[in-house]
Order: structure tokens, then C-alpha cells, then sequence
């Protein structure tokens, strides 16, 4: 009777543990470590028939092997990474998405690389993700918004990177700025109903605290009901940010209940107003009949429904391709030892009436 025996190591590897490295390569194939890494890091100028195949033969022998080249000490010697660094507060938000998109295709151009991290809306949590990120050496760090902890913003102050804060329109950025004023955009919206003829109207959102941006939105129905005349008490914060599309639903039902004469309500998310939209259907409230519903956003969830969602439509792949565009002039710079000086890019949205209002 034979005895089993344990499998021969991984014929790629020497002894079929571990991370495989340059050494190993260059054993494969009788050459020196110094040919290998020059063969990974050569520039595209003419060599040799002979020096091209070796090279060939080194980058097949890698893939086969599985070899993955560590940078750290290539980014320590030219302090080039090769990447940059962004925060988006969730990954479930299309509108982040695509904002993340936009600046990786704008970035991957010049042959950088995007490192993401999320911050699920927690000024704590973007303060140790900065910390972290920052510990990598990125280029350059986009972030979303301008609210962050004081150790986080001085962080951002001391990388000696390129900053960009992104989605609002700030007094007193860090450094770079693109994005527009959230206040100032429900505000047209406001002002965009009135003309329609509503006046009772009412703003549903998150609490204040958990969003600065939905804060700034809430800010921005206030004052334009205020210059308007109108009564600006019918406000609901309902939950912390991202509110759901379940809050939205709970929300509109509790306005109406506590003020039956409204008209309107301004949402501040399109998820919101859908949810709201979806209550008044199970009740039999007829949109815009019964009640007027409105977003932010321009979500594709708002043009899919019906009625179609009233909404304030932004670009948000545009946002993230101007700000990768920012950083990329301003890295550019910086490794030629210049500094951009701070830039501020404002981004345009659209209001958008539809069938909700």
C-alpha cells in the first residue's frame, strides 16, 4: 500500500511560499537582479534586437510567475507615486460614483492610478481615511466637501500635495475648489415653484449634523422662502445622511399629517423624493394633484418613475473630471518644483420641472 505524500512545491516559485520577488525572476533566467529591474523600468528609446528579446523573455517569465513589482522604494527616490487619493461619502450614491469616474478617467490619462476610500458621511472616519491615504504618498487628494474635522483639514493643509474639495462652493477652501453652492441651488428651485404657483411649500431631509451639503440645501429653502414672504416653518429632518428612500416614505406622510395644507415638498435627494412620491401613490395622493414633490440630484431614479421627479440636476461626472484635470496641472507643477495657486471652479446645474410639480 503506497503512502501519500505531500504535493512538490510550486515548480514557479522556490520553495512555493511567499510573495515572488526580482530575485527570483532573475534566478529563472541566469541574469542578474540590476538587468531584471532595468528591464521593468526601461524607457521606450531604441535598443538592440537582442536587448529587446531578453527584455521580452523577462516580462513573460514575470506574468507566468505571477510577479508584482513593489514601488515603495522607486516612490521614495523620485517622490512619484504614480497615484492619487480620493474620498467619497458612499459608495451606493450614484452621483458619487460618477464623480469618481470622471476623475479616474481624467486621471488615467496622464497614467495615474485612482486609490478610493469612503467615509459613509463621518467627519472621524475621512479624518483617519486622510491620515491613512496620506501615508501612502498619493500626488494629490480630492475630497468631498469642505466640512471636515480640525486635525483632518490641517492634514490636508500639511501633505504638501494638491487638495481639491469638491461639491460645494466654499469661502475658504484648502486649496483647489470645484463644485457649486447646494444653498443657492434649491434656492432657484424654490423660486422655480413659486413662479408654478405653490407657496404652502415644506423641506424634507436629514438631520443637519450628519450632511453638510443637505444642511446648506435646507439653508437655501429657508432664506428663499424668507425673501419670498412665505412661511419657511414646514421643515422635517428625518434621519441621519444617506436619508433613504424609507425615511423619504415615513416623511412626506408626517408633514401632511402635521400640516395638511401643504402643497409642495422639496426634497433633499432624489432617493428621498422617490420615497416620498412612492408613500403618496400607496395613499392615493395624487402627484402633483394632492402634493407637489421635488428633488436634487438628477438621479436616474428620477426620470424613471412616474410622474417624472421635478429635481436639480448636477453634473457629477463633470465634477470629477474637472477636478482631475485641476490636479493633474497642479502635480505637474509641483514636480517641477512650482505650486499652483488656489483655483476655484464653478460647476453648473440645471433646475429641471417635470411631472411631480
Amino acid at each position: 500500500m503506497s503512502n501519500k505524500h505531500s504535493s512538490p512545491a510550486d515548480p514557479l516559485t522556490p520553495d512555493g511560499l511567499g510573495q515572488v520577488t526580482m530575485a527570483d525572476i532573475a534566478a529563472r533566467l541566469g541574469v542578474s537582479k540590476m538587468t531584471v529591474s532595468r528591464a521593468l523600468s526601461r524607457s521606450t528609446r531604441r535598443r538592440s534586437d537582442a536587448s529587446e528579446d531578453l527584455r521580452q523573455r523577462i516580462l513573460n517569465t514575470c506574468q507566468e510567475m505571477g510577479y508584482v513589482m513593489d514601488q515603495t522604494a522607486r516612490t521614495f527616490s523620485s517622490k512619484r507615486s504614480g497615484f492619487i487619493a480620493t474620498l467619497i461619502p458612499a459608495l451606493n450614491n450614484s452621483n458619487f460614483s460618477d464623480t469618481a469616474h470622471g476623475l479616474t478617467s481624467a486621471v488615467e490619462s496622464a497614467g495615474m492610478q485612482v486609490l478610493m476610500g469612503y467615509t459613509d458621511y463621518d467627519m472621524p472616519t475621512e479624518e483617519q481615511l486622510i491620515r491613512t491615504l496620506l501615508m501612502r504618498r498619493p500626488e494629490g487628494i480630492v475630497v468631498t466637501g469642505g466640512s471636515h474635522t480640525p486635525l483632518a483639514r490641517k492634514l490636508l493643509e500639511s501633505s504638501g500635495v494638491p487638495v481639491v474639495e469638491t461639491w460645494d462652493l466654499l469661502t475658504q477652501p484648502i486649496a483647489h475648489n470645484v463644485g457649486f453652492s447646494n444653498a443657492q441651488a434649491v434656492s432657484e428651485l424654490v423660486r422655480a415653484l413659486h413662479a408654478k404657483g405653490y407657496r404652502r411649500m415644506g423641506f424634507l431631509g436629514g438631520l443637519p449634523q450628519s450632511d453638510a451639503r443637505g444642511a446648506d440645501r435646507r439653508r437655501g429653502f429657508l432664506e428663499a422662502m424668507a425673501q419670498l414672504g412665505l412661511d419657511a416653518t414646514r421643515t422635517l429632518a428625518i434621519g441621519s445622511a444617506p436619508v433613504s428612500m424609507e425615511a423619504g416614505a415615513q416623511g412626506v406622510a408626517q408633514m401632511v399629517a402635521r400640516w395638511p395644507e401643504l402643497e409642495a415638498v422639496i426634497c433633499v435627494s432624489d432617493h428621498v423624493a422617490f420615497g416620498a412620491l412612492s408613500e403618496c401613490q400607496r395613499r392615493g395622493w395624487t402627484v402633483p394633484g394632492r402634493l407637489a414633490i421635488a428633488g436634487f440630484g438628477g438621479f436616474e431614479i428620477a426620470q424613471a418613475c412616474h410622474p417624472q421627479i421635478t429635481t436639480v440636476a448636477v453634473d457629477s461626472a463633470g465634477i470629477g473630471k474637472v477636478a482631475g484635470q485641476l490636479l493633474l496641472k497642479a502635480i505637474s507643477l509641483s514636480r517641477s518644483g512650482q505650486k499652483l495657486a488656489p483655483e476655484t471652479v464653478v460647476m453648473p446645474y440645471r433646475i429641471e420641472l417635470r411631472g411631480s410639480t
